[in-house]
């Protein structure tokens, strides 16, 4: 059975992607890394989140807790319209290079069931990773499974955010302002 890494942002958005892979019959391990998600309240709360579906669904899980806001700002400032390709470079290399050195077959992430984020840019990345780490990339639009995701989450009671992650994403998630939009 082939042993995957998904890299995963929050609980809602690994339940489509953990049945699916699960289903293809694939041995699948968690990996919570996301740094970038402000303020530390929302952080802790997503991470929570995770560790409660993931107790309920046998999902082994390794996390990774550095919270480093001090780099992601001078990362993206000045470049904030850009932040998302440092912010998935970010978790995709960390991802990638857990996987090769722990000794999974592959590595996936939970971005890919989002329609809200930047899939083709993701999957660039990813594979970018891959290669250069020598690890295969899995690459799934888990997509297709976003409404039954959400319904799930809905049903379970998970705590489901309301914006991507960073405080840019939350200023254009409630601001009625729409040139702040990245």
């Amino acid at each position: 059975m082939a042993r995957i890494l998904l890299h995963i942002c929050c609980g809602p958005c690994s339940i489509y992607p953990v049945s699916a892979l699960r289903d293809e019959g694939l041995s699948v391990h968690g990996f919570f890394y996301n740094p970038h998600i402000q303020p530390y309240q929302e952080f802790q709360r997503r991470l929570q989140t995770l560790r409660t579906f993931a107790a309920s669904v046998e999902l082994p899980l390794i996390e990774r807790t550095d919270y480093d806001l001090e780099t992601f700002f001078r990362q993206v400032a000045f470049r904030e319209t850009n932040r998302c390709l440092y912010c998935y470079s970010l978790r995709l290399e960390a991802a990638a290079r857990l996987a090769k050195k722990s000794g999974f077959d592959a590595f996936s992430t939970t971005l890919l069931y989002s329609k809200h984020q930047k899939h083709d840019l993701i999957v660039s990345i990813a594979r970018q990773a891959c290669r250069k780490h020598g690890i295969d990339f899995l690459y799934r639009d888990f997509r297709t499974g976003w409404s039954e995701g959400q319904r799930q989450a809905k049903e379970l009671g998970l705590y489901r955010q309301q914006y991507c992650g960073c405080i840019y994403s939350e200023m254009e998630r409630f601001s009625n302002d729409r040139t702040t939009r990245a």
